[in-house]
């Protein structure tokens, strides 16, 4: 945390606290937690990431850090209920420069940890000589030749269809250190994933992967600033219209390109130390089977 904190605070951006209740789902409705909010219905925050997009349109550059609650009911050795996520956002950023942001903050941080904490991985006996490989430049490719690769290897994708933790496997087998995957189908993406102008099916996002089986530890892209194809996506996605017009607002009334990335705090630090499960790293971890003590 003290990595990610001096890295966003050392870069110019501005720390930019999100509502923990909130009206309305970010990356959809089947995974919210529903609460009783004075006689309406309020959900525990997925993500910070609409109210940041606000801040950055005001401030330029912020980050978001705090609490973020998934209902999900995923039992995998990558998942919680709840955990912790830092969600940068950027006006005027492109997908190359967000891209080039997410590989520059996971080598400073990896670097910060390898520097002040090598005491604590060698009592977890991480082999830190792999850490020590999260150099620039990470490869990059695109979705479509991600599939590719896999197809060669025989771990073939579904056709337009999302990378499971298999494919990630694979994938990342290939390097010594995290890859990134952009342009992802657009239909497998979250709504306000902005849609490339020249392939409307491929979405301005990435996706960085970590070695050893570790898979997604980032996730971002450029954010849609087209009102008329916000206003698209969110019916495609059958979320109430209602919950979203502050949020359109940014764009009606003068909005700019932007766009930002989400890291999961655990699981940046399940990969770091190389341990095998999500919930060993957290005193008190939350999953769909435990809630206490």
């Amino acid at each position: 945390m003290q990595a990610i904190r001096n890295y966003f605070d050392g870069h110019g951006f501005t720390l930019f606290d999100a509502p923990i209740f909130t009206p309305n789902a970010c990356e959809g409705t089947s995974t919210l937690f529903e609460t009783d909010y004075f006689g309406r219905p309020a959900y525990l925050s997925q993500s910070g990431q609409l109210y940041g997009e606000a801040g950055a349109l005001a401030l330029g550059k912020v980050y978001v850090f705090g609490p973020t609650f998934r209902a999900e009911k995923s039992g995998t050795r990558r998942h919680l209920t709840e955990f912790w996520m830092v969600e940068p956002e950027i006006a005027w950023a492109q997908l190359e420069e967000i891209m080039d942001l997410a590989e520059d903050f996971l080598v400073e941080c990896t670097g910060h940890v390898v520097e002040h904490g090598r005491g604590a991985l060698q009592e977890l006996e991480r082999d830190i000589s792999i850490l020590e490989n999260v150099r620039k430049p990470f490869p990059r490719m695109s979705y479509d030749e991600a599939c590719k690769i896999l197809s060669e290897i025989g771990h073939p994708v579904e056709p337009e269809d999302d990378f499971g933790s298999p494919h990630e496997t694979e994938l990342t087998k290939r390097y010594d250190r995290p890859i990134m995957v952009h342009r992802y189908p657009t239909a497998v993406k979250a709504f306000y994933m902005k849609e490339d102008p020249a392939n409307p099916v491929r979405a301005l996002g990435v996706d960085v992967l970590a070695p050893e089986g570790y898979g997604e530890i980032i996730g971002g892209g450029e954010r849609e600033d087209r009102i008329d194809v916000l206003l698209r996506k969110i019916e495609e996605h059958k979320l109430p219209m209602s919950s979203f017009e502050w949020y359109l607002d940014l764009r009606r009334y003068g909005s700019v390109p932007h766009g930002g990335f989400g890291l999961g705090l655990e699981r940046f630090v399940t990969w770091m130390c190389g341990i095998p499960h999500i919930r060993e790293t957290v005193p008190f971890p939350r999953t769909i089977d435990r809630l206490s003590p």
